[in-house]
């Protein structure tokens, strides 16, 4: 199968860890998988090909929204994604497509099977009629992230600039709704992007994600830090709850001084967050770490006291998962499909209530035969629903079902 992502890097969020680990465990059950990708390239194990799908990588690090030379451009396609960059949106989900399908249909004889990865641009419908049997992922509709961003806007400027950026959106939507069959990770996503992206119930199937259970496992022999609380942001934006949690932190530290945040994942300078550390004197108290190994994140895990997914929302929530799987005790919030993930192996909370996640951290930090039970309960439960080697079980069964009964004309 080719399994496309037009942003491939685990590092980029939870689209690059989908790629590697369900290409990986596909690979492992003796399927043959090629991962079309575009920058920043995704990070895969042995056994699994790339098809680089270069664009222009115009938001690459340290200088994003760049400004390509004149010799870059090299297609059409490179002249509209520097266009739609530089009238404020986000050319990518629709230039790669693009790019994937010219690029496939010079392949048409060693495929049987293509997987979008939440692509949802107009050339992945014309994948489906060439005559690809096409699945499609849709993890959560980012319908949410754009009506949370803006319910957070600031001033009017933002809120235009919010909408132009999420303006491929209404692409994605129309592409959505007209796909044969779409997997989402939870059942509170397909509620989601039924309602909200217009897709029939009927077209859209519930295969959860997972975790690197041999990976993500108890480490007994590292030393907890005492007072350390920890979370995963994949981006320093309002769903990521981490203004409440920074809020919770500063209450939890009256009565519990060596309370203190460790996030992983990078900080904006000019955001609420980085204001909010500072109008709360937290600056001893937070640090980011961002790029970090899988086995770095696995020794921070291990370090915590307990771990926080303070989301406002969330389609499913690999970073749950991962504290689970780990043993750390987890507090989350009933945003979304956190109740759903975490069951009764966490405590949960109200999302966007600063005193809620204060008081069940502290609870956790109180009470060390609390935390114990939590880290078996936490593991049970991973072990029982929540890995890749079932993901990829689930998802080549609906490949199979593609490839032996293909849709109509979309």
């Amino acid at each position: 199968m080719a399994l496309l992502v037009y942003r491939g890097n685990p590092h980029s969020g939870g689209q690059g860890v989908y790629t590697r680990y369900l290409a990986r465990e596909l690979v492992a059950l003796g399927h043959e998988v090629t991962v079309f990708a575009g920058q920043p390239w995704p990070v895969l194990d042995e056994g699994v090909s790339l098809q680089a799908v270069p664009s222009l990588d115009l938001y690459r690090q340290p200088d994003p929204f760049r400004v390509p030379q004149l010799w870059e451009l090299r297609s059409p396609v490179d002249v509209a994604e520097l266009a739609v960059m530089c009238t404020g949106g986000f050319p990518e989900p629709r230039t790669f497509a693009w790019r994937v399908r010219r690029l496939l249909n010079a392949r048409r004889d060693d495929f049987d099977v293509v997987h979008d990865n939440q692509t949802f641009g107009t050339g992945i419908l014309g994948l489906v009629r060439d005559g690809w049997p096409l699945l499609a992922s849709c993890h959560h509709p980012i319908t949410v992230d754009r009506a949370l961003e803006l319910q957070h806007a600031e001033t009017l400027r933002r809120q235009l600039s919010l909408r132009r950026w999420y303006g491929f959106l209404r692409m994605q939507k129309r592409v959505a709704r007209r796909l044969p069959r779409i997997v989402t990770v939870s059942e509170s996503s397909k509620r989601d992007i039924a309602e909200q992206m217009g897709v029939r119930p009927d077209r859209l199937a519930v295969v959860p994600i997972g975790v690197d259970q041999e990976r993500f496992r108890p480490h007994p022999h590292v030393p907890v830090v005492p007072g350390r609380i920890m979370t995963t942001a994949s981006a320093d934006v309002p769903l990521k709850g981490l203004v409440p949690l920074l809020e919770a932190v500063a209450k939890l530290r009256v009565e519990r001084p060596d309370a203190h945040l460790l996030v992983v994942g990078r900080r904006r300078d000019d955001s609420p967050v980085a204001r909010t550390v500072a109008n709360l004197g937290l600056e001893g108290a937070v640090r980011f770490v961002s790029g970090v190994s899988d086995g770095e994140l696995v020794r921070l895990f291990a370090e915590a006291s307990v771990a926080v997914v303070p989301s406002l929302y969330e389609g499913f929530s690999l970073p749950a998962v991962e504290a689970m799987a780990m043993g750390t005790p987890l507090v989350a919030t009933t945003g979304g499909a956190l109740p759903e993930v975490v069951g009764d192996a966490g405590l949960l909370v109200a999302p966007g209530d600063p005193g809620a996640l204060a008081a069940a951290i502290g609870a956790v930090l109180a009470d060390p035969h609390r935390a114990a039970r939590m880290k078996v309960a936490g593991r049970e439960r991973v072990l029982a629903r929540f890995t890749w080697r079932a993901c990829a079980a689930a998802t080549a069964e609906h490949y199979r079902d593609l490839v032996d009964r293909p849709p109509p004309p979309c």
